[in-house]
């Protein structure tokens, strides 16, 4: 007997992902990611060698969602009136007026971050956490939603300068991105020898507003936010988890906003599953990255070949996930 039942309809993210994915060949961590932050109202660090196609997710992205795309080259000649604008004067009518920059855009692409200063780095601060710019008198709001993406290259270190924890912290997560493999290649070859055909719309701007909306109401069960808790204190006192070994490691550990970011991510994440709940797998599945960039290493870590990934799978280990016991409401 054939069943009447319909089909559930896929979650809208998920259109856009694969929307995306028809431009982009692998990834499939980094585009959930990105799902994840636009969802969860965060910002993202690519690290990644070059051509593997940072840039063209960005902007597929925007496309998917209906949004509007900036890319800035981060160089060390840049200051920060290129990013956020300045104020220009008008010799014909005698006034200033105000020039707003490439950061007023849904999605930000900072292709090589570290490539800039200090002070053009911290022109991203204000931005990043209070999702709007001053310039002279005048405050001015970013449009919603507000993504920054912004990319390392872990290759080279001349003419480089290491971003401030300050700013750091402030990406919801760092993404490492590999090689992709020889079948991913292969498909990413043949892709590039016919033109290319660009993502359509599948959500807008504001629906992915009212998506953010939706997704505080997936419920968090108090064991989870002690869970996410309890993993950010080991990072900074591992012999409490009998992990004593790797005191010599560390420097600092996370911040309090590695617990934010680890409750709001796990909460996205479910979102996009279609879960109206957190598990704790969502948890542990984003804490590679949302804890690799907010650990100081020692160096000692440095000497031993210890990197923060080795010591994130420990903390892992040692601490223990809650039994979450779902209830029928």
């Amino acid at each position: 007997m054939t069943s009447t039942t319909s089909p559930e309809p896929a979650h809208p993210l998920e259109q856009v992902l694969f929307e995306v994915k028809r431009t982009i060949v692998g990834q499939d961590t980094l585009l959930e990611r990105m799902a994840v932050a636009l969802v969860a109202d965060g910002h993202l660090l690519v690290e990644g060698v070059p051509g593997l196609a940072k840039t063209l997710a960005v902007r597929s992205l925007a496309a998917a969602i209906d949004g509007s795309f900036q890319r800035v080259q981060f160089t060390p000649d840049l200051v920060p009136a290129d990013l956020v604008g300045t104020r220009v004067y008008h010799q014909h009518s005698g006034e200033f007026r105000t020039e707003l920059g490439p950061v007023f855009a849904n999605l930000l692409l900072a292709d090589e971050i570290n490539r800039a200063p200090a002070k053009v780095q911290s022109a991203l601060l204000e931005v990043m956490q209070e999702h709007q710019v001053t310039i002279g008198r005048e405050t001015f709001r970013v449009p919603e939603p507000f993504l920054v993406m912004a990319t390392e290259n872990p290759i080279e270190s001349e003419g480089t300068y290491p971003l401030p924890e300050a700013q750091v912290d402030r990406f919801m997560m760092k993404v490492v991105v590999g090689y992709p493999t020889q079948a991913e290649e292969q498909a990413i070859v043949g892709r590039a020898l016919r033109p290319p055909e660009p993502p359509q719309a599948m959500v807008t701007a504001e629906e992915l507003i009212t998506m953010r909306a939706r997704a505080q109401e997936v419920y968090v069960d108090p064991a989870i936010v002690d869970y996410a808790v309890r993993l950010v204190a080991v990072t900074r006192s591992p012999a409490t988890a009998g992990l004593g070994e790797l005191e010599r490691y560390l420097t600092y550990g996370a911040s309090p906003r590695a617990s934010i970011a680890l409750v709001t991510g796990a909460r996205a994440l479910a979102f996009l599953r279609g879960r109206e709940y957190v598990l704790p797998h969502d948890l542990t599945e984003l804490a590679l990255d949302v804890l690799r960039h907010r650990l100081v290493l020692s160096y000692e870590a440095l000497a031993d070949d210890v990197d923060a990934d080795t010591i994130i799978t420990g903390v892992l280990g040692a601490v223990r996930a809650p039994d979450v016991v779902l209830r029928r409401r």
